[in-house]
């Protein structure tokens, strides 16, 4: 039995750090906006530079981690390399968070009902004439 617990608390262990190195990736403000790039289509470098406004060596050091980290994948077109997302680590991300969705999903559910109420309110409730002074 106590070798289950050892290897579920390995497995546990080892799917935690590699969701904090993901996350600690796509912390930095830059790989995001290479990301938020990415998103709509694939992308040179130079194109990414531009975007950006970045030298080319920062841009092709962020790509560099992450195409390591499995976030971008490149294919090359004629003298030039495009980058393109890969869904994998944002689907393991998104399978992390899902426990957690629930606690945001209630207020947002909260606040729908209230907005919703509100509108209810202002629209039974009859429109006061401002009386002028005599």
């Amino acid at each position: 039995m106590g070798s289950i617990y050892t290897l579920t608390s390995i497995c546990r262990t080892g799917h935690t750090s590699r969701v904090e190195s993901v996350f600690e990736i796509i912390a930095e403000p830059s790989r995001r906006a290479i990301l938020s790039l990415l998103v709509s289509s694939q992308q040179s470098v130079g194109e990414i530079e531009r975007q950006l406004g970045m030298p080319q060596p920062a841009v092709s050091k962020h790509l560099r981690v992450l195409r390591d980290a499995g976030f971008v994948e490149s294919t090359v077109d004629a003298q030039r390399r495009l980058y393109r997302l890969k869904p994998e680590p944002f689907q393991e991300v998104e399978a992390w968070l899902a426990p957690f969705r629930r606690f945001w999903s209630t207020h947002i559910d909260a606040l729908e009902r209230h907005l919703d109420r509100m509108q209810h309110i202002d629209q039974s409730t009859p429109t006061k004439k401002k009386r002028g002074k005599k």
